[in-house]
């Protein structure tokens, strides 16, 4: 019998040295696994690839960003559109009310009611509500007091708005303008 390491060396292929020719079979097996030049071309490829990934999405987010700016841009611009809007119809009526060339003080009064309930209806569609707070305790988040006068009411209350205050969606645009009730001194 033979030795099977015996047979094995007798059977592995010739090792080639630097500078010989690998044999036939030498080169089918490094042809079976990439050499370190076919390795690094491909990894520079993926590279790339990844490169350029990584470049289309940051220019997409860039893309992102200057539509984002320019959409807060319009809608800061354009948030009162629905408003203007609304208020035509009641500018156009005050016009037509400063053209009547023969128009009498009733005639005046009764167009101007009616343009004021116009505005209301404005008012109530923007969700702007007024601030009157007569005989209302004093509220300064919602009040401004101008002056205060001794009254037989409890102190700190409303006792005369010189200027109605207005909230929109529950925010105050502008305080109302009061006058506050004072203890009597005796």
């Amino acid at each position: 019998m033979s030795d099977p390491l015996q047979q094995d060396a007798n059977t592995a292929p010739p090792q080639s040295g630097p500078g010989q020719e690998p044999d036939s079979t030498t080169a089918g097996a490094e042809n079976a696994t990439p050499s370190l030049e076919e390795l690094l071309r491909q990894s520079e490829a993926r590279a790339k690839e990844h490169h350029e990934s990584w470049l289309r999405a940051k220019a997409e987010t860039e893309n992102v960003r200057k539509r984002s700016q320019t959409d807060v841009s319009n809608a800061h611009k354009f948030a009162v559109e629905s408003l203007a809007s609304e208020l035509l119809p009641v500018r156009d009526s005050l016009e037509a009310a400063l053209a009547t060339e023969n128009a009498t003080p009733e005639t005046l009064r009764s167009g101007v009611e009616l343009t004021l309930k116009q505005l209301a209806q404005v008012f109530e569609k923007s969700k702007l509500k007024e601030i009157n707070p007569v005989g209302e305790k004093f509220d300064p988040h919602r009040h401004q007091a101008i002056s205060m006068l001794p009254s037989d009411k409890e102190p700190n209350t409303v006792i005369n708005v010189l200027q109605k205050g207005y909230l929109l969606h529950d925010r105050v645009i502008r305080p109302a303008l009061v006058t506050v009730s004072a203890a009597k001194t005796a």
